[in-house]
C-alpha cells in the first residue's frame, strides 16, 4: 500500500514521501496513529505542497544555523556551575544546556559524554553538511 507521511518515521520517511509499506503495517501502526495517510490524488497533492513548505523551511533554517556556527567557531561560550574545590562539578553539563547556551538545535550537539568538571572544551557540532566544532569555557561560581 502506498501511503503519504505526515510526520517522519524513522527508518521509514521523512514528512511528504511517499512510501510503500504492508497493508497491515499501514492499516495498524501507520494510519491509526496518525503517522501517515494513504496515497489518494489529493492527498499526494497536498503532501508535495508541504514537501516544498518543509524543504523551503529547513534550508533557512540550515543557513541560520550555518551562521551562528560560525559566530560560535570564532568565539567562545561561558557556562558558569557549582563546582567542588578539587574543580568538580556537582551537576554535569550536557548538551541541552550547551544547546540552550548557544541557541543551537540539541541535535546538533555531538558530546560523547557529559562535561563534569571546570576547564575549556571544543565540542564537536554537525548540522547537515555543516561540520565544526565550538569552545565552551566551563567556569565555577
Amino acid at each position: 500500500m502506498k501511503i503519504v507521511l505526515l510526520k517522519d518515521v524513522r527508518k521509514m520517511g521523512r514528512a511528504g514521501e511517499i512510501i510503500e509499506v504492508s497493508d497491515g503495517h499501514a492499516t495498524n501502526f501507520i494510519i491509526p496513529g496518525k503517522l501517515g495517510v494513504p496515497a489518494t490524488a489529493s492527498n499526494m497533492k497536498q503532501a508535495e505542497m508541504k514537501k516544498k513548505q518543509f524543504d523551503d523551511k529547513r534550508a533557512v533554517e540550515t543557513e541560520i544555523i550555518a551562521e551562528t556556527l560560525k559566530a560560535l567557531a570564532e568565539g567562545r561560550t561561558v557556562i558558569t556551575k557549582k563546582a567542588n574545590e578539587k574543580n568538580h562539578l556537582y551537576d554535569a553539563v550536557d548538551a541541552v544546556e550547551i544547546a540552550a547556551a548557544t541557541k543551537l538545535p540539541v541535535d546538533a550537539i555531538k558530546l560523547e559524554k557529559p562535561i563534569k568538571e571546570v576547564g575549556e572544551f571544543e565540542v564537536p557540532v554537525a548540522v547537515g553538511e555543516n561540520f565544526g566544532s565550538i569552545k565552551i569555557v566551563i567556569e565555577a561560581e
